[in-house]
Order: C-alpha cells, then structure tokens, then sequence
C-alpha cells in the first residue's frame, strides 16, 4: 500500500495496519471511500489554522481508523475503531460540496480521525470543491507518503496541518511511527506550495521537557521556516491518558517563550480561551492584528493588502479575512 509511510504488504484478504484497506483477490481496496463518521461546519480556527482563511467556516469530515497509535487521542470514538463497509452509507464528493455550499462554507477540511484514511476520497473530492470556488484542508499526523502528498496537491489541497507528537522516542514509543518523516513531509508540503501550520499537543510527562520543546521549534524552523504557525495547545485527560493532569497554562507559555526564543515569529498557545497569547501580533512591531477568543476572531485589523496598519510589514496570511 502506498499510501503511507508503513507501507504494508499486504497478502489476500488481509489487512492494513490501519484497518482500511484490504487486499481483495490480489487488488486493494479502500474500505472508507465516503463512509463519514462525523460531519460539522466548524470555524477554521478550530484546526487550528491562524494563518489561513481566518473567520472562515470549513465543511468537516472523518470517517473510521487511523495508523497512529497515541494513547492520548482526542477523537478515540472514531479513530480506535474499523469501518464496517457492510453498514455504510457513502456520501458521494458531488454531496459533500452540495452540503457545503448550503451550509455557507468556505472550504472543505478532511479531520477528526486521520485524513489520510480517505485519500481517494480526497483526490475525488478536492478538485469538485475547488471548482465551486471552496478551499480545500487536512488536519494530519503527517504520515502519507511523497506520493500520496503530491497527488492531494495536485488534487487541489490547499493547506495542511501537522500534528507533531513530540521527540524521537515519543513517536517510537507511543505512536509506532518515524518522526522523521513526519518533518519531511512538512517540507516537502512547503515546497510544494501549500500553507503550512505545525501544532504540538502538550502532554505533562510525554513531551514537555524544555529540551524536546527546543528540539521541536528547532526542527521546525528548518524544516518550515521562522514565519510558519507553531502552536502549543493544552492537553486534556483522554482514552488511555485519564490518569494526567491537564497541561498547566504556564508550560504553554514556557513552551511560547522557547519558540520565540529560537527564532519562530509567530507562536500561539491554544485550548485556553482569552489568552493573549491565542492572538495575532505583528513580527516587526508587536501590533495586536487579529484577537481571538477561542475559535471566534474579535478583532480583524490586517490591511486588505495584507499588511500591519502601524509599521507595514507584510503578514503571512492565506486569504482574505472571512466577516460573519
């Protein structure tokens, strides 16, 4: 299979380690071709991109599975469990852009489990909703192959956001994974054009040492450059991690302060509503440029052309601000 970094081989009638793909009589099938799980227009803020779109609603979907292991998973209802073809109902591409249109969405985002699991449906997807003038999302661990990630661009993706899990043994040991080519694949989606953010789920005891938070911004800063969105949002107890406390605000601002430190021009902390630190603030001058509370944009004052109203400097952000 290539359609991520584990590659399974995959003998008749098994299969993937990711439970949504079969080999059927010596040809793979997806299993999850528009099984969706869950759908909801959600604000773009809610992914989080801060440098995309912002005020705009997306159109999200996600179906069954993952090829990540993370004990701390968010969306473990869905994720920790195989599709059922036999029970579902497939809401076609052509739906999906119908439904987003009547829900005034300005773009389509594939999430809550990995979107990676719906790869054909994407390349199916992406160029009908790009046709009717929507963009086009993922919010990913970042473990599809080079292929699989030129083919979404080429298919119409516009931006990506990266989940990164922490350090080396963060990845080995809690999600079965590489981290490595997770960093490739968030330069490789920066060459390739695409809007880039990084976000890192703080997690007391798994990845918040001061050293894998210097580690992180680090790499990052190579990999996707000082103007790329670096987030630290608060983790929550969840699935087989009910036993930790939730992240202390401190250590996101600890973390904040580290990004900055190293180099990264726009970090934000998130999961802690009316935080200043949630906002948008010019890199040259500090002007406060976009307020937040949570995921609703209190304040919008970019230039239409893009640029800080005291000193100028350009910003780097992806389309126009998006005024309910």
């Amino acid at each position: 299979c290539g359609t991520c970094e584990r590659r399974c081989v995959l003998q008749v009638g098994q299969d993937g380690f990711c439970r949504t793909r079969r080999n059927i009589d010596g040809d793979l099938f997806t299993l999850v071709y528009g099984d969706v799980s869950s759908v909801s227009a959600n604000p773009i803020e809610k992914k989080p991109f801060f440098h995309f779109w912002p005020g705009s609603y997306a159109l999200t979907v996600g179906t069954w599975s993952c090829n990540f292991l993370c004990p701390w998973c968010q969306n473990w209802e869905i994720s920790k469990y195989p599709p059922t073809p036999q029970n579902a109902e497939c809401v076609e591409p052509e739906q999906l852009v119908r439904i987003a249109i009547k829900e005034k969405c300005h773009g389509v985002s594939i999430s809550f489990n990995e979107p990676t699991m719906l790869f054909e449906y994407s390349v199916d997807l992406f160029p009908l909703a790009r046709r009717e003038g929507l963009y086009n999302t993922y919010v990913s661990n970042g473990y599809m192959t080079p292929e699989a990630l030129k083919a979404l661009r080429d298919a119409g993706m516009d931006a990506i956001k990266f989940d990164m899990k922490g350090g080396r043994e963060t990845y080995r040991e809690h999600c079965g994974a590489d981290i490595d080519v997770v960093w490739r694949n968030i330069a490789e989606s920066k060459r390739l054009g695409m809007h880039v953010e990084v976000v890192c789920l703080l997690i007391p005891g798994v990845n918040d040492s001061d050293n894998q938070i210097r580690e992180t911004s680090r790499r990052h800063l190579e990999a996707a450059g000082p103007k790329t969105p670096l987030h630290f949002t608060r983790f929550h107890p969840n699935y087989k991690m009910t036993d930790r406390p939730s992240t202390p605000v401190s250590a996101l601002e600890k973390a904040h302060g580290i990004a900055k430190s190293e180099g990264v021009l726009y970090v934000y902390i998130g999961n802690v509503p009316g935080h200043k630190l949630e906002n948008t603030y010019c890199h040259s001058c500090g002007t406060l440029l976009i307020q937040r509370y949570g995921f609703a944009v209190a304040k919008y004052a970019i230039s239409d052309e893009g640029n800080c109203p005291k000193c100028g400097e350009t910003i780097p952000i992806i389309g126009r601000y998006a005024r309910q």
